[in-house]
């Protein structure tokens, strides 16, 4: 059965980065729709100190509001763990399941930085020896290879440091619709997303899956993830 699959994307990043998951899903019939948050990628030149959670929150509901989207299956990666999350609580009668890919999740009140506590003091000081609100990129995962090194390079910005401060804020209680945990495999194993893994192993509602990859398998490894994302769409049909 064909899919729609919405992305929020992760930091320093944009729609772009899905550029090799768009012929998969296409030849799998299904619809790929990979959005730009505000000051980032083709939208950097609206950057701004303002810019937070809420606003990229915010970025994904239009999208979903003017395309008029329906039956989604949500798909946060990384930081966009923290968007897609606001994002189904906002939408929740738009959303058929949400599927965090090696991503951030939330409860209510949570920033990014509460949930990696041992990076707020680097990412605060990063901010403040540029312009005081702009955090630039963290490296590419080692297994990245070099032609994907320069093409993610030249193309990854700044992140507005508040993305990273601002609370996440549930209007409508935690969440109940069907959700899924996707782990790569290749990131360290003292590494940030394990608590969130451990997270959807153990409690009920949630479906678990594992893959031999680093953190950002749409760049790195698109042929093991598609499959993945197609299985957890299949699962929730069935």
């Amino acid at each position: 059965m064909a899919a729609t699959f919405l992305v929020c994307h992760g930091a320093w990043s944009a729609g772009w980065a899905w550029k090799k998951m768009h012929p998969l899903m296409a030849a799998a019939g299904h619809r790929l729709v990979t959005p730009t948050c505000t000051g980032l990628g083709e939208r950097e030149h609206l950057a701004n100190p303002s810019i937070d959670l809420e606003t990229h929150i915010q970025d994904i509901l239009n999208v979903i509001k003017y395309e008029d989207l329906r039956d989604i299956a949500l798909i946060g990666h990384s930081y966009g763990g923290m968007v897609a999350t606001g994002v189904a609580d906002r939408a929740r009668d738009r959303i058929r399941q949400l599927i965090y890919l090696d991503a951030f999740v939330p409860r209510d009140g949570q920033s990014l930085l509460d949930l990696n506590e041992s990076a707020r003091a680097r990412m605060m000081q990063l901010a403040a020896t540029g312009d005081g609100w702009r955090v630039p990129p963290n490296p590419t995962p080692p297994d990245t290879s070099p032609a994907d090194v320069e093409w993610l390079s030249e193309r990854r910005v700044d992140m507005p440091i508040k993305c990273f401060v601002t609370p996440l804020k549930l209007r409508h209680g935690e969440l109940t619709l069907p959700r899924s945990y996707i782990y790569a495999l290749r990131t360290p194993p003292a590494d940030t997303f394990r608590p969130f893994a451990e997270r959807a192993k153990s409690e009920s509602g949630w479906g678990y899956h594992e893959i031999d990859a680093s953190h950002s398998p749409h760049v790195t490894a698109p042929e093991t993830l598609m499959p993945t994302l197609q299985g957890i769409v299949a699962e929730r049909v069935g």
